[in-house]
């Protein structure tokens, strides 16, 4: 339907009738056709309408889904975090490597890029974080197990949390082969930190991350605080996450095939002053930011250098709790079910 008549229609409170013949042909150069075919909504067939009935169908179908959707996500109201946390931070990175650059098909130094973020990028973050007492969640393709075996070790080893990003960085459109990878990442994983994920970063279905046993997702940004999202009456926390909060975004060249118009690469004292002051307006609010890293952009020394910076500015202000993913995650559900207020629209 063209946006211009919907607009019409919303102003006129829905009335179709409403419409006077002059917007049908601003909006489509030409008088309304009375006689059309269009499928009764719930039919299986179609029936003769005229151009009216036909998108009062159409308006009925968004209002259903819309009801359908009423208390999907439940927003948590206020965190009330731990005594002393003022708000929480959560570091998390995506060891997806090489793996995402064969899932997008990207040219050989594409996927050498790849290479730098597992063998060099990934320990010096680990070097950082490790100097500043920060814990991080660093969300892992099963694959990566057999690819980087050795610093994922040391990623246990120095307490941080491994939670599931896919088998090989994508998530397969049949459902028996998407129920395959996860049972692959969490029996890979799980190998490897002694004990199971509790978490992803993926799209997988909602009933299949639970089926794993998860208790929280990190994909996607419907609030600033995590929130719960209702699904056949099931419940899952969600940790947001967006893209300004994103070193891709960044520093990604050619990020998720963008055109030669698109390419640009940010500098790190631009990106510094975002995060910062994403922080600082989270930190007033006694909220949460998750900052998404991947090695083989911010493991880079100049970026490493502006993560430092970033790190060293949080920990001047008190009660910010750099928390894992599976920490806050854990938090957020021991809290009552009257935390979280649920939209109706």
């Amino acid at each position: 339907m063209d946006r211009r008549l919907i607009l019409k229609l919303i102003a006129s409170g829905g009335a179709l009738t409403a419409v006077p013949s002059s917007a049908w042909a601003q909006a489509y150069g030409k008088e309304p056709q009375r006689a059309t075919h269009h499928p009764t909504p719930g039919s299986k067939g179609s029936l003769p309408l005229s151009t009216e009935e036909s998108l009062m169908a159409e308006i009925e179908d968004l209002r259903a889904a819309t009801q359908a959707r009423r208390k999907h996500y439940c927003h948590l109201d206020q965190p009330k975090w731990p005594d002393g946390v003022k708000m929480a931070v959560n570091f998390t990175v995506d060891v997806d490597t090489v793996l995402s650059r064969r899932a997008n098909d990207e040219p050989p130094m594409q996927l050498a890029k790849g290479e730098f973020g597992g063998r060099v990028g990934s320990w010096r973050m680990l070097e950082l974080f490790e100097r500043h007492g920060v814990v991080g969640t660093f969300f892992t393709p099963g694959r990566t197990v057999d690819l980087y075996p050795t610093v994922l070790r040391e990623i246990v080893d120095q307490g941080h949390e491994l939670a599931d990003h896919m088998w090989e960085h994508y998530v397969p459109s049949d459902p028996v082969a998407a129920r395959d990878h996860m049972l692959r990442t969490r029996d890979a994983l799980t190998d490897v930190a002694g004990r199971p994920p509790v978490g992803t970063r993926s799209n997988f279905s909602q009933d299949l991350v639970l089926e794993m046993g998860y208790i929280y997702n990190s994909h996607g940004f419907s609030a600033p605080l995590p929130n719960m999202m209702m699904s056949g009456g099931r419940e899952l926390l969600n940790l947001p996450v967006h893209l300004a909060i994103d070193d891709a975004m960044y520093f990604n060249f050619g990020w998720l095939g963008s055109g030669p118009a698109a390419q640009r690469l940010s500098e790190q004292e631009t990106v510094l002053d975002i995060w910062w002051q994403a922080f600082l307006q989270q930190y007033k609010a006694g909220g949460y930011l998750n900052i998404a890293l991947h090695p083989f952009l911010v493991g880079h020394a100049a970026r490493i250098a502006m993560l430092d910076e970033l790190i060293n500015r949080m920990k001047s202000l008190p009660g910010v709790w750099f928390a894992s993913s599976a920490e806050v995650a854990n938090h957020c559900l021991a809290l009552p079910n009257q935390a979280f207020v649920c939209t109706e629209e």
